[in-house]
């Protein structure tokens, strides 16, 4: 690891112009940081950098190797952390993408408590409804809630299901009838969740039959929480995860339609790279994120995963 310290200090030099600035950066004194400097010269047979009393500037070889050694040494860094902190499951830094809207409800006390049981471990936490490329992104783990998963791309981890509920506020009803049937459901009262801009379908089911019902188009949104707020308000009917509808239905807020009709359970599902081994840090968050919903939120799991 020691082999590359010469272009680090010399790359420091660059980056801050200053072979003063770069010893105060580094933590070394300026002696050390010129007599590196000027061997690395000698070593390569060229002056890379011309000092004056007021600045720095580069050579001709020293502009084309501060432009080709950068990148090489970023991904250097970038390579070596992800084989340090796959090696050790109580420190080194996680990337982890959730939804918006259990990222919400369900990060902020899980972080806190694995916070303080694992207090060398950095996180950072993304929240975004959009499904992102786990692999491009270099996230270690993204939280879904979503249909079974379709990705051949990524491994998954089933943790457990999330059921759905039909809700609208109580006074909607003064305006428009109350169904009785999936077909008396009405698309102009029904908003959609939707990230593609095209009218949800409803699969609904009840003692052996089932229903397609097309949400309406007029309100669209990717965001639960959005389309939950405009229910509350008594714009419309709108099909949601238990997780954000319980409370408004325990208080009253919201009442549940149909609720002899059901739809398919979402799944919550921890997606992960194309790993051959789960990483010890990867896997000291999965267990520490099912039994955090487990003690905490009381889901019940299904244990099947891929």
């Amino acid at each position: 690891m020691q082999d590359i310290k010469p272009i680090r200090v010399f790359l420091k030099v660059v980056e801050l112009s200053s072979f003063a600035a770069a010893s105060r950066a580094l933590k070394m004194t300026p002696a050390s940081v010129t007599r590196i400097v000027a061997r690395l010269e000698e070593d390569l047979g060229q002056q890379l950098l011309v000092r004056t009393t007021r600045q720095v500037s580069l050579t001709t070889a020293g502009a084309t190797m501060a432009a080709r050694y950068a990148p090489v040494v970023a991904d250097f860094d970038r390579i070596t952390e992800e084989i340090t902190r796959s090696a050790r499951p109580d420190r080194g830094r996680l990337s982890i993408n959730a939804p918006m809207s259990l990222g919400l409800r369900l990060m902020p006390s899980l972080i806190d408590r694995f916070r303080l049981a694992y207090p060398n471990i950095t996180l950072d936490v993304q929240l975004t409804d959009a499904f992102i490329d786990i692999v491009q992104e270099r996230c270690d783990l993204a939280i879904r809630i979503s249909g079974p998963p379709a990705d051949k791309s990524t491994i998954w981890r089933k943790i457990c299901e999330v059921p759905r509920h039909l809700v609208a506020a109580p006074d909607l009803f003064n305006r428009t009838p109350k169904p009785e049937t999936p077909d008396d459901l009405d698309p102009a009262v029904c908003m959609s969740y939707s990230a593609s801009g095209r009218a949800e379908t409803w699969k609904l089911s009840h003692g052996g039959r089932s229903r397609n019902v097309t949400a309406g188009a007029s309100i669209l949104s990717n965001n639960g929480d959005f389309l939950y707020a405009l229910a509350k308000a008594g714009n419309g009917i709108a099909l949601l995860p238990d997780f954000i509808v319980s409370d408004g239905i325990a208080n009253g807020e919201v009442e549940t339609v149909l609720s002899d009709w059901s739809a398919p359970p979402l799944w919550l599902t921890l997606f992960y790279p194309p790993y051959e081994v789960l990483p010890p840090l990867v896997a000291t968050f999965t267990d520490f994120f099912e039994a955090h919903l487990k003690e905490v939120a009381g889901l019940s799991f299904d244990q099947s995963r891929r």
